[in-house]
C-alpha cells in the first residue's frame, strides 16, 4: 500500500476544505510522528521546480495549494474570455447557491449527488460566490453564497428577481408519462 499516493489523494478529495492531523491519522489509520513524516516526504517532491502544486498548512488544515510563483498565471485563466463561460455544471452549482444560500459544500453535493469542489473553487476564483462564513456542523465546514458580480453577471437587481420554481414541475411530468402510457397502451377488448 503506497501511503503518499494515499495521502495526495487524500488531499485532493478534501481540497478546499483542508484535513487536519488528527482526522488524517484517524483515515490512513496511522499514527501521528507517521503522517508527519509523509506530509513532509510529499511536501518535498511537491518542492521541484518541474510540480505546480504545495501542500501548505492554513487554518490549522493541511490542504493543497498552487504554488504563489505561477500566479501571474493562473490570473491569466481566471481573465481569459473563453475561461469565463460557464458549465452547465457550474451553473448547476450557481442555481443551487443562489436559491439556497447559505450553503456548505457537502449541501450542494448531497443535492448534485457528485463532487462539487473543483467547481466551487472555480466560482470563488470567478468572483461568482464567496465564504459566507462557517456553518455550526461538526468540522465547522465553510458557507457558500453567491455575490455582487453574480447578479451583475446575470442582470438582477437582487435575488428577489431570480425567477420562481415550480415546485411541481415534476410531479405534471410524471402524470404526463403515466397519462401518455395508459392512453396509447390499452388494451383492446
Amino acid at each position: 500500500m503506497n501511503k503518499l499516493g494515499i495521502l495526495e489523494g487524500i488531499l485532493f478529495v478534501v481540497g478546499d476544505e483542508g484535513i487536519n492531523l488528527a482526522n488524517l491519522c484517524e483515515i490512513m489509520s496511522i499514527e501521528e510522528n507517521e503522517a508527519k513524516e509523509l506530509l513532509l516526504e510529499l511536501k518535498k517532491s511537491y518542492e521541484d521546480d518541474n510540480r505546480g502544486i504545495r501542500i501548505s498548512y492554513l487554518g490549522d488544515s493541511f490542504k493543497l495549494t498552487t504554488k504563489e510563483e505561477h500566479k501571474e498565471y493562473y490570473q491569466k485563466l481566471v481573465e481569459t474570455p473563453d475561461a469565463n463561460e460557464l458549465s452547465p455544471a457550474s451553473l448547476e452549482v450557481l442555481a443551487i447557491i443562489a436559491y439556497n444560500q447559505p450553503l456548505t459544500r457537502v449541501e450542494i453535493d448531497e443535492m448534485r449527488g457528485v463532487s462539487s469542489a473543483h467547481i466551487i473553487r472555480k466560482l470563488v476564483a470567478k468572483g461568482l460566490i464567496k465564504e459566507a462564513g462557517k456553518s455550526k456542523l461538526p468540522g465547522r465546514p465553510n458557507l457558500y453564497r453567491t455575490t455582487r458580480e453574480f447578479l451583475d453577471a446575470f442582470g438582477l437587481a437582487s435575488l428577489n428577481e431570480l425567477p420562481v420554481i415550480d415546485e411541481n414541475i415534476e410531479e405534471k411530468d410524471i402524470d404526463n408519462k403515466t397519462e401518455l402510457f395508459t392512453s396509447i397502451y390499452k388494451e383492446e377488448e
